[in-house]
């Protein structure tokens, strides 16, 4: 019988006792534990190593990765000869395994120790500040990792942690609750199926009786023809806004910044560029967390463009600019 494959992610030297310890938890659920050290992974002789595991993820069914005080490797791809300073940016292998598992939309598990989620806060009272020494991350990365992993408005359940047992008990937990979870909805494979056919049903009554209703109506009146575009335009205007407010761009400003729905939007469509946008809004909090999370997660930008898409606008394709401070209002027209 398969078993569930579980791959666990993180830096190795500082975490690896607790990366042992998450192997034997696992393995004594019945599940099949992921690690790099094992041996798990099969390492392609044409590719460099960390190309294999992003391969690897994509047969995974869960993906745990921990997160400490320290970044990690470079990648492969982005690799340079130089030792990396505090404040150098560039991406980890452990950060591109976890953008690997949220693409393919594997169930993610974050665990973050407590000390780092502490600084974290720290650093966004002062996030111009580089004059504080941090003691517990050696790369400002993490928390600009960090800040990409919590701007996301699914699939990103995280939990602090001073030792194992928590990690053991939260997973336990959150795993008991996922099996349910999948047995409830088998369950209710039924009555979605029955559902679907009556609202398809439906769909097809609802479209023979507008075809009556708009005969008849010219028939009636000659007016009535415009009466019908009008009403053609409003239930479009509802879809559109409608899906709009499912997009992961305006969901974050409407329940992250705080800002009126209709603000968003009126904001999206007058803006010329992502640096137009960015000086529009209300204070220089605002601006500064949408620049930093416009610039350095490409998922936000996708959003933010498949708004403006949903709106028949072009997309931008220029990065913000200015990173290390507000930008004044109007500076960008």
């Amino acid at each position: 019988m398969a078993k569930p494959r579980v791959f666990i992610s993180s830096t190795h030297y500082d975490l690896r006792h607790i990366r042992y310890s998450l192997d034997n938890f696992i393995e004594r659920l019945g599940y099949e534990a992921i690690l790099s050290e094992k041996g798990d992974i099969a390492y392609s002789f044409d590719l460099p190593l960390d190309e294999s595991c992003y391969r690897e993820i994509e047969n995974i069914d869960v993906f745990v990765i921990i997160i400490g005080g320290r970044y990690g490797s470079e990648t492969s791809k982005s690799q340079g000869n130089s030792e990396k300073l505090f404040y150098d940016r560039y991406e980890s292998i452990t950060k591109k395994e976890y953008e690997a598992a949220v693409k393919k939309d594997i169930p993610v598990y974050i665990l973050i120790e407590t000390n780092v989620y502490a600084e974290y806060k720290t650093f966004l009272k002062n996030r111009s500040n580089t004059a504080i020494n941090y003691a517990h991350v050696d790369s400002i990365n993490i928390f600009y990792f960090l800040e990409e992993i919590l701007v996301k408005p699914r699939n990103n359940p995280i939990h602090n942690f001073d030792k194992f047992d928590e990690i053991e008990n939260w997973l336990r937990e959150q795993w008991a609750g996922l099996f349910r979870e999948l047995l409830n909805r088998k369950t209710q494979q039924n009555q979605i199926r029955t559902l679907a056919a009556e609202v398809a049903e439906l769909q097809e009554v609802n479209k023979t009786l507008k075809t009556y209703l708009e005969a008849v109506l010219k028939s009636i009146k000659p007016e009535s023809e415009e009466l019908i575009k009008d009403e053609d335009k409003r239930l479009s205007d509802v879809t559109k806004k409608r899906n709009l407010e499912e997009n992961d761009w305006i969901d974050f400003c409407v329940n992250v910044l705080k800002l009126n729905l209709d603000t968003v939007i009126n904001l999206i469509v007058d803006a010329k560029s992502f640096d137009d946008y960015i000086a529009s809004l209300p204070d220089a909090h605002m601006q500064i967390v949408s620049r930093d999370t416009l610039s350095n997660a490409k998922s936000a930008r996708d959003e933010f463009n498949n708004a403006r898409e949903l709106l028949k606008l072009p997309k931008f394709t220029k990065l913000p600019t200015g990173l290390n401070k507000p930008i004044k209002h109007g500076s960008a027209r």
